[in-house]
């Protein structure tokens, strides 16, 4: 079984490697999902290609990534293209699919990260249900995200095991179900919005406590990382790690107590589920 798992995989990074990949739009997401995909491999920078409009992205994109072609040319860069991923804001989705759909049939996975738009909406719009929506975060600009993908009827196997593979070299990835999708976006796809509040509240503390501004932020953000990192490898659950660390009548069951005073975790799980609603309201 591990052999076949291995061919699997050699043969998806081996797909991986051949597909020319055209992104449209190349703003704060395209560059976390692209640059982590550049980073690791999984798409040669002679075989992508960026559509983009803003002048400030198309000078980052040269500066950082000379050998990638990034033009304003919709029509010009698609029809060389294997995979189209769709890197636009929710709002302009509707418009920027409507224009694919006289240049991007099915022979071509197109693949979207816009938040809050269901596959039903991108299939009508383009004429084909070979679509995959995605919804990354933006650690994947440093091989940390977490990314979950839905496909529609015409997606293969081989598409699936594409974008698997793709998102897995930025991270961790999971095929869930469409309805799944609105909830990813509250835990993941938000989420390093929340953490950066944790750890910018934690620095605070520290210097408050008397602690340099840059040591605070330094060990804040470690302490952030180290305990993620214990949680997955250790396979271990918060609740049992947090309670190794509270010893009876210590600091820290007595800074526990201040944070389930001040509403800690249900804040964090109403701003999830506020996320998830919003993502459902865009649809």
């Amino acid at each position: 079984m591990k052999k076949q798992d291995d061919q699997r995989t050699d043969s998806a990074a081996a797909d991986a490697d051949s597909r020319r990949v055209t992104a449209v739009g190349g703003g704060q997401m395209g560059r976390a999902l692209i640059g982590g995909m550049l980073a690791s491999g999984v798409v040669q920078a002679d075989r992508l290609s960026i559509v983009e409009r803003n002048p400030n992205s198309q000078t980052w994109w040269a500066e950082h990534h000379p050998a990638v072609t990034v033009k304003n040319d919709l029509p010009g860069l698609i029809p060389a293209a294997d995979v189209v991923l769709l890197a636009v804001k929710p709002y302009a989705i509707a418009d920027v699919a409507a224009q694919m759909g006289q240049i991007c049939d099915d022979q071509k996975l197109l693949v979207s990260v816009a938040a809050g738009v269901p596959l039903q909406s991108i299939c009508k719009a383009v004429g084909h249900e070979r679509v995959v929506r995605v919804m990354p975060n933006t650690p994947s600009l440093v091989g940390a995200g977490a990314s979950a993908f839905c496909v529609a009827r015409s997606v293969s196997q081989a598409d699936c095991g594409w974008i698997e593979h793709a998102l897995q070299s930025v991270g961790v990835a999971a095929q869930v179900s469409e309805p799944q999708m609105d909830a990813v976006t509250g835990v993941s796809g938000s989420g390093p919005a929340y953490i950066c509040l944790v750890i910018e509240a934690l620095a605070d503390g520290g210097v408050l406590a008397g602690l340099p501004r840059p040591l605070a932020m330094k060990f804040a953000a470690q302490t952030v990382l180290g305990t993620a990192k214990m949680v997955m490898e250790t396979g271990r659950h918060p609740g049992e790690l947090k309670d190794a660390v509270a010893s009876p009548g210590g600091t820290t069951i007595a800074a526990l107590q201040v944070l389930e005073n001040n509403g800690l975790r249900a804040a964090l799980i109403n701003a999830v589920q506020a996320s998830a609603n919003r993502s459902k309201e865009l649809s």
